[in-house]
């Protein structure tokens, strides 16, 4: 094939609009734990090995810290899980920070079978700029690998990421980690607040994705996403309605300055969705719904995707959102935010977990017309805000973990002490970050439920 085939089908390929948007991180640390070798995945990232590497987790390796190899893999699995890091007692990878502010944290585990180290039955923690992230104290075994997602605010000039096994497995793993510079727009500093007001400062909480959903679409690959996510179909969330249908959209997606940027969604994201379509003279009188359940006890950022791709012009599309069973959003007019039919732009809420069972819904309004779209959804963001204790999992915090592991015991006493020292910590830290947000933020209304831009990124 000739160089200038070769580049021909490089553009077909990889289009110059595509080209010109790729996104850089900073800081992109991509670690297969436990080899020596660097792996190369389907979306071409190179994963290097931790062996002998200036990354490699403290402290170095040695019985306490091992690598781990599988030794009869699944055929076509990703490389990084066919090795494994080890622990036996409290580690820490420590990872350089170029630019402070939002980072993308991902662990990979895969407990695969060895004949002297059982890692299904591993009990551990794992500690993350001192959240607690990640608490695996059940001896649960999954077939699959599993990617646990962060948000992690960084203001120092590294990320520490600890493993600390439980006293009784004695036993920690991980398979791969990635620490990514996030795109600055990724995580405002404020969010609409259901119960009250706005919650402030968002991007400065430790955040866990709990659910990415492609409304009316097929499964998104990291290939095809600039920050490397995945996103699955929302059928087996989705409340079937006899009025919503999907929908797949072959046009652009008209990005715009200012508004939602393809690392905020990808084009396979915004050119799908469900969809409310008046057949008739009457406007439907249903809602498409959508349930998630989550754990109680944490408040949660839903992040809804819009982008009008159905509409055949301007100002027909007129419809409410509904979080939770409250209005987040009445009368929504996409033309009146993006001036343009199949723009995107996303809304934020913070909602209370509650029950346990997340809710969202789209419907009609008293401004929906007859023979045209009532209502749209192209995508669902579900993530967990770290709790009091400064935790993603459980009523724990990294102090407590980090005491408990050197004294070994349990003990009531302990456990009172530790945890009123959390407490105290948090909100000591609550205290300095409103101070320090109240001198350098903007001022900020609150979200009305009509038209209003604020918590929304067009």
């Amino acid at each position: 094939m000739s160089s200038t085939s070769i580049l021909f089908l490089f553009l077909f390929l990889f289009p110059l609009s595509s080209l010109s948007h790729l996104f850089s991180p900073p800081d992109n640390y991509l670690i297969n734990c436990g080899s020596s070798a660097p792996s190369t995945l389907v979306d071409y990232r190179h994963f290097a090995g931790d062996i002998s590497s200036a990354l490699s987790p403290s402290p170095s390796p040695s019985h306490s810290a091992v690598s781990l190899a599988d030794q009869n893999p699944v055929p076509g699995s990703s490389p990084i899980y066919h090795t494994a890091r080890v622990f036996t007692s409290p580690a820490t990878y420590s990872f350089p920070i170029s630019h402070q502010g939002t980072h993308i944290l991902r662990l990979h585990f895969h407990p695969f079978h060895s004949p002297n180290l059982r890692l299904s039955q591993a009990q551990f923690h794992v500690l993350a700029n001192g959240y607690v992230v990640f608490s695996r104290l059940q001896t649960l075994y999954h077939p699959n690998p599993t990617i646990l997602e962060y948000l992690i605010w960084v203001e120092a000039d590294k990320l520490d990421i600890v493993f600390v096994p439980n006293k009784h497995s004695k036993l920690a793993f991980v398979n791969a980690i990635e620490v990514i510079s996030a795109p600055k727009d990724l995580v405002p500093p404020t969010a609409h607040y259901l119960t009250s007001g706005n919650f402030e400062p968002l991007n400065k909480h430790a955040l866990q994705l709990v659910y990415r959903l492609t409304v009316g679409g097929v499964k998104v690959t990291p290939f095809n996403d600039s920050l490397w996510r995945t996103w699955i179909p929302d059928d087996d969330f989705f409340t079937p309605t006899v009025a919503s249908e999907k929908l797949y959209f072959g046009g652009r997606i008209k990005y715009r300055f200012g508004g939602a940027s393809r690392e905020v969604g990808p084009d396979n994201v915004y050119n799908s969705a469900r969809l409310i379509r008046s057949k008739n003279d009457s406007v439907p009188n249903v809602n498409m719904t959508w349930q998630f359940p989550v754990v109680g006890g944490y408040k949660y950022l839903v992040r809804l995707h819009f982008c009008d791709i159905a509409s055949i012009s301007l100002g027909l599309l007129y419809f409410n959102v509904y979080v939770n069973g409250q209005l987040a959003l009445e009368d929504l007019d996409l033309s009146y935010i993006t001036n343009s039919l199949a723009s995107p732009f996303y809304s934020d809420f913070v909602v209370d977990g509650g029950d346990g069972v997340l809710s969202v819904a789209v419907g009609p309004s008293k401004r929906s017309m007859a023979h045209v779209i009532d209502g749209i959804l192209n995508a669902v963001e579900v993530m967990k805000l770290n709790n009091s204790y400064s935790s993603l999992d459980g009523d724990v915090c990294a102090d407590f973990v980090i005491k408990t592991w050197s004294t070994g015991k349990y003990t009531g006493m302990l456990f009172s002490l530790v945890a009123a020292v959390c407490i105290v910590l948090s909100l000591s830290i609550v205290i300095r970050r409103r101070l320090i947000g109240s001198r350098e933020s903007v001022s900020w209304s609150r979200l009305p439920v009509n038209l209003s831009d604020n918590g929304v990124k067009n």
